[in-house]
């Protein structure tokens, strides 16, 4: 018998609890992507109700918006590719039909 006293208790875990662990970690992931794209979201919309169109006393320097848009693209490649690694885990859930991850 092996003794694990000593070892991780991810490396410890049997193979379903670490695959569960994997899967709970990627669904933790996933969520963190989602708010920072609806943040990102946010912060767009509201530099848009910042600046009033035809404001002659207000100066655009910087548009920064290409580089939200730039930032929440990555973030979505980021997503699809964690419910890729999610989807491919035995047992971890299966697609739904609006493309999101069941399970």
């Amino acid at each position: 018998m092996q003794n694990l006293a000593g070892t991780d208790p991810v490396v410890a875990a049997t193979i379903s609890d670490s695959r569960q662990l994997i899967a709970a970690d990627l669904r933790s992931l996933i969520a963190q992507i989602d708010t920072s794209i609806r943040l990102i979201e946010a912060a767009i919309t509201l530099e848009d109700t910042c600046d009033p169109s035809g404001s002659t006393d207000v100066f655009v320097l910087d548009d920064v918006t290409p580089r939200y848009a730039t930032a929440s693209a990555a973030l979505g490649a980021c997503r699809v590719g964690l419910d890729l690694a999610l989807e491919s885990l035995p047992g971890s859930g299966k697609l739904a039909e609006t493309g999101r991850l069941i399970g």
